[in-house]
């Protein structure tokens, strides 16, 4: 995999580039700034603008080594220049939810022996889900982790990123945090990790805040137990839900 633009510069959400090829309906770009998915998170929205015209972006896709921009119109785009326009308020929402999904990782892993995790989704409401390996914890004490969670918000933690060679992120332990999927290594051959300074380590794939701070408070929605292992936390963020 490629090094997306959009983690490497996650505050430039309005990009000049070129169509390099174009089909009815989609079109792959020189340089793009949307983030396509992945890991629970949400694909980008947003536009491309050209002289003369504008056209919603509604998916990605990869093929033949492009990450291929699906157009909501089946339009065909000579190549050229455009205009790729990221949806900021979005983007904003999953950076939030994603560096909050970390900090419950964080206290999850510290507290709860290591537990690994299972599933996460983040959705368009502000809302997210976390699954952890966890078949005796207590949901109360699960619960009590919103305080702790809001208390490293409000600390404003810096975030920031490194890449270590694929074979240096499994040997250390606690980087990789998910029971069974890892973020693909780059093309060559390293591993995205994201720090958040002072409290967490662990590789991951998908755009965060610069602090925590920039995110609002969280609240804990529910808890269910799913299955003999699983238990799933529901989050939201504070004034989405």
């Amino acid at each position: 995999m490629s090094r997306y633009f959009c983690l490497d510069h996650p505050d430039v959400l309005i990009r000049e580039t070129d169509i390099v090829q174009a089909r009815p309906g989609r079109v792959a770009l020189a340089e793009s700034p949307f983030y396509p998915g992945g890991g629970g998170q949400l694909p980008d929205r947003g536009t491309l603008a050209w002289h003369g015209g504008e056209v919603a972006i509604s998916g990605f896709e990869s093929e033949g080594g492009h990450l291929w921009h699906v157009l909501a119109e089946p339009l065909e785009l000579p190549p050229g220049a455009v205009e790729a326009r990221v949806d900021a308020p979005f983007r904003r929402l999953m950076r939030a939810l994603h560096t909050d999904l970390h900090i419950v990782n964080a206290v999850v892993f510290q507290d709860f022996d290591k537990a690994l995790v299972t599933g996460v989704q983040m959705n368009e409401d502000g809302t997210a889900r976390i699954d952890f390996d966890l078949p005796d914890a207590d949901n109360e004490r699960l619960r009590a982790i919103e305080t702790t969670v809001n208390a490293l918000i409000r600390q404003d933690l810096v975030v920031r990123q490194d890449h270590v060679p694929e074979a240096a992120a499994f040997a250390e332990p606690g980087l990789i945090r998910s029971r069974s999927v890892a973020p693909p290594p780059t093309s060559d051959g390293k591993v995205r990790i994201v720090e958040i300074v002072g409290l967490d380590r662990q590789a991951c794939g998908g755009t965060h805040l610069a602090s925590t701070g920039a995110s609002p408070p969280i609240r804990i929605l529910k808890i269910d137990n799913k299955g003999r292992h699983n238990r799933r936390l529901r989050i939201g963020l504070d004034g989405a839900v």
